[in-house]
């Protein structure tokens, strides 16, 4: 089930015509959002930043403006069967949402880590990084190559070999009493959960500094995490580069700072 041009949709295929320039080129615009309490405007599913972020990559693409109040009757549709929903929008203003579950491990993932591989190669990287198009080739071949890895995610870098981004996410590393971000001037996404964290803690006082992620400071790292608007904040205790890799501590107790935004 899913919802597609004003329509809810009780199908497993979605009809294109072969001129599409989604389908040909990746030509969307995308946002995957969670859904809170079943409520769209919990201040923890970010509704507004999620709409507004889609809006501004349209207007920078001058594609059409879709219609906002059916986009949220679709999404208040299908949040009664799914908690996590995905908002595509097309460059003449169409509209497709699809929903789907939680990982069944995201607990497990959340509590224990996750690993990850170092996607140190030109073909793995993202085009329009600060953009979410649905032309997303490059993270999810890096994340298809570190699942064959046995790794369940893939850190993105630079042709200078700077950590920017994990294939899904943000990333966040903690180091002398400070969190340290790779700034979004290296070509990153701006995730939502990114900017939401960063807001809530300065808010609250703690620290929080952007630098670039070479070698000489990922080493330095006590732990490291990325964040999503879907799995909120998963810890990562092992990163494979190359013939080696680097451990972090997946229970440092300053985890628990990001996490109690979300009121873990």
């Amino acid at each position: 089930m899913f919802w597609y041009n004003g329509n809810l949709v009780d199908a497993e295929t979605l009809d294109l015509a072969i001129t599409e320039p989604g389908l040909l080129y990746g030509a969307t615009v995308f946002t995957t959002l969670r859904i809170y309490k079943q409520n769209l405007d919990h201040p923890l599913t970010h509704w507004q930043q999620h709409c507004d972020r889609v809006k501004s990559t349209l207007d920078l693409f001058r594609w059409q403006s879709p219609d906002w109040k059916r986009i949220r009757h679709g999404a208040e549709t299908l949040m009664q069967s799914y908690s996590v929903l995905r908002i595509t929008i097309f460059p003449n203003g169409r509209e497709w949402i699809m929903g789907r579950e939680l990982p069944d491990n995201l607990p497990s993932m959340q509590s224990d880590g996750v690993t990850a591989w170092v996607a140190n190669s030109p073909e793995f990287q993202r085009t329009l990084a600060h953009c979410k198009t649905g032309n997303y080739l490059g993270a999810w071949l890096a994340l298809q190559r570190a699942k064959e890895l046995s790794s369940q995610e893939a850190i993105l870098v630079n042709p200078r070999g700077h950590w920017l981004e994990t294939s899904t996410g943000n990333l966040w590393g903690w180091y002398q009493g400070c969190w340290w971000i790779p700034p979004l001037s290296n070509g990153i996404l701006p995730g939502i959960a990114r900017s939401q964290l960063l807001i809530w803690l300065q808010q609250n006082k703690h620290l929080v500094a952007e630098a670039v992620w070479d070698q000489t400071l990922v080493q330095k790292f006590d732990a490291i995490a990325y964040s999503n608007s879907v799995m909120e904040i998963v810890p990562i205790h092992t990163v494979s580069i190359e013939s080696t890799s680097l451990t972090y501590d997946p229970k440092h107790p300053v985890l628990q700072q990001l996490q109690s935004y979300y009121g873990s």
